[in-house]
């Protein structure tokens, strides 16, 4: 860690990548080049760092002579995961080294299973954790009997081990692969065995599918506790009618201030983000530099008002984001550099 405290503050980007682009990323060519420039406009002297498990001691040598690190690593990617990587970041941490995200907090707040530890808030819908096959197993079919089920393993991006489930005659079911374009029939003991691996990652989430999804869903991109934009998309994922997955498209980005989601905006920064880090212990400032909540729509209560279901956190690797987010993360990333740099004093 840089311990001249009059120094420029220095801050590594790190994501992964091959010896090539080892040896050809600059802030200039990244995919992250306006992060970059927004960390250079607060002031902090931002490099590159590309990451894979077999230069692991040369990051960690790079790592070490920084201030801080904001990691850019999927859960999941071609096979691999992050594993090597986490321990890495919390080895750098424990050594003074300000990590956004730090894996601990990852764990909390960016796999599936905050969908049933935060169910209780209002974003939250009929949710269902599953710790072993056997719970599954035996508690599925009777969730089922209710009407479709949206079940997710606890670590995933991309719609991987994402399913829509639904009962049919016998012990048939009719199930969706987030995916893939069309469902399938099977016997319900077939799809279980296809989520036997989901529980290398600790549980499998079951989740009461909203009816809404068709509607579309709103991304909320958050720094910190406060609010740096919007996406908002028709998606495919998980719908089935011809006319509604004709309409699907790609996300559209807005700023903060766009006046569709003020509601929204109001109980993230307000409500639901004071609860999130009370109920999972992640001190404030342990909030992710950039991190989004995805939110399909629920019911519209009594004054025909839209509510929000939370559907998950992406904490791991958020991009891409709003024109407005490098701003925001780089301002988050100052303070809390700041604020670090000021506890090792």
């Amino acid at each position: 860690m840089n311990t001249n405290h009059n120094a420029t503050l220095r801050v590594g980007v790190l994501s992964r990548g091959d010896a090539d682009m080892r040896a050809t990323t600059t802030p200039q060519n990244s995919r992250l080049k306006d992060a970059f420039a927004a960390l250079a406009e607060a002031g902090i002297d931002a490099e590159p760092v590309v990451y894979e498990d077999d230069v692991r001691d040369a990051v960690r040598a790079q790592l070490l002579t920084l201030d801080g690190v904001l990691a850019w690593v999927n859960p999941i990617h071609e096979g691999r995961n992050r594993a090597r990587l986490d321990a890495l970041l919390r080895e750098v941490a424990a050594r003074g080294v300000w990590v956004s995200a730090h894996p601990d907090v990852i764990l909390k707040m960016g796999t599936k299973e905050v969908l049933c530890r935060t169910s209780t808030m209002s974003w939250g819908c009929d949710t269902a954790l599953y710790r072993t096959a056997e719970a599954m197993r035996l508690e599925l079919p009777v969730r089922l009997a209710a009407g479709p089920r949206v079940i997710k393993r606890n670590r995933g991006n991309g719609g991987q081990g994402v399913w829509k489930v639904e009962m049919l005659a016998g012990r048939m079911v009719r199930v969706l692969d987030a995916t893939k374009d069309t469902p399938e029939e099977l016997t319900l003991d077939e799809f279980l065995a296809r989520c036997a691996d989901y529980f290398e990652d600790g549980c499998v989430i079951d989740q009461q599918f909203q009816s809404r999804l068709s509607e579309g869903m709103v991304r909320c991109y958050m720094a910190g506790d406060r609010c740096a934009g919007f996406g908002h998309q028709k998606v495919k994922a998980l719908v089935e009618g011809p006319a509604e997955r004709a309409a699907a498209g790609p996300r559209l980005y807005t700023s903060e201030t766009d006046h569709r989601f003020q509601r929204l905006r109001r109980l993230m920064e307000e409500q639901w983000t004071p609860e999130l880090i009370s109920l999972l212990d992640i001190p404030r400032h342990e909030l992710p530099a950039i991190w989004d909540a995805d939110f399909m729509l629920g019911p519209r209560d009594t004054a025909g008002d839209d509510t929000y279901v939370l559907c998950e956190i992406n904490v791991s690797s958020v991009f891409p984001f709003p024109d407005t987010a490098p701003r925001a993360i780089a301002q988050r990333t100052l303070a809390c550099l700041s604020s670090s740099l000021r506890k090792h004093m």
